[in-house]
């Protein structure tokens, strides 16, 4: 049995840990419901009361000598998301939306899809295509589940970039300035990996902006500099164009 079917098993009945294992699965209940859904889930959403609740669900119900925790998680998360999306839709006509642009406040052009727009199509192709339920089931997936990884040392999620995008051209630029400044500066890009947050006084100095700009957009700036200074080409084909 494996690691996390094994911390499954162990939380199970208890509700005090099983509140510090959800905690600690947090981006992997995230994943599970934006793959479901074919959009970024973040736990502002109502989605995530379901896939928490859901998750609490695999958690009672797991029976290891059937299989690991991990895709047996995923489904009941999947199932119960897509019972709620039919229950919803059985009381309106509303189609339901798809994933919103990751990292841009900006609608793609109609005439021309964006790379973002690209990214959405394949995980919605990924999940139409019968694939198995497992986190990272395809290069895109295992490029976000390993930047999931990188970002939660520093204490987000890379499902958290949908909130904390600039959304005007002003403060993209800005931003810009930033994510150079650093990915020029060897001792910059140290000190944000060894210290997990912005060197916010240097990029003050060096690049003219307001901390309270590079404070409200500081997760956007660092998961940025890491997606371009990181292999992960499917997302940086995304976000490559902003740097021209």
């Amino acid at each position: 049995m494996d690691e996390f079917s094994k911390a499954a098993v162990a939380v199970k009945g208890d509700d005090e840990a099983f509140g510090r294992f959800a905690l600690e699965k947090k981006t992997f209940i995230m994943s599970c419901a934006s793959r479901s859904l074919h959009r970024f889930i973040n736990d502002s959403d109502d989605e995530w009361s379901v896939a928490l609740i859901a998750f609490h669900e695999a958690v009672r119900t797991f029976e290891p000598e059937k299989g690991n925790f991990s895709a047996f998680a995923s489904t009941v998360i999947k199932r119960r998301l897509l019972d709620e999306e039919r229950r919803k839709l059985s009381y309106s006509n509303v189609e339901v939306p798809v994933m919103p642009e990751l990292l841009s406040g900006e609608t793609p052009d109609e005439e021309e899809e964006s790379a973002g727009g690209r990214i959405a199509s394949e995980i919605k192709r990924s999940g139409n295509a019968g694939e198995a339920d497992t986190v990272g089931s395809t290069p895109l997936q295992d490029e976000i589940a390993s930047m999931q990884e990188v970002l939660g040392a520093y204490g987000f999620s890379f499902f958290d970039l949908t909130e904390c995008s600039p959304r005007s051209s002003k403060t993209k630029d800005a931003c810009i300035r930033a994510v150079q400044m650093i990915l020029s500066d060897a001792e910059l890009w140290r000190r944000m990996q060894k210290g997990r947050n912005l060197p916010m006084k240097e990029l003050c100095g060096g690049t003219g902006l307001a901390r309270k700009l590079l404070d409200r957009h500081r997760r956007y700036i660092i998961a940025v500099a890491e997606i371009l200074k990181g292999d992960y080409p499917l997302l940086r084909e995304y976000i490559k164009g902003m740097m021209e």
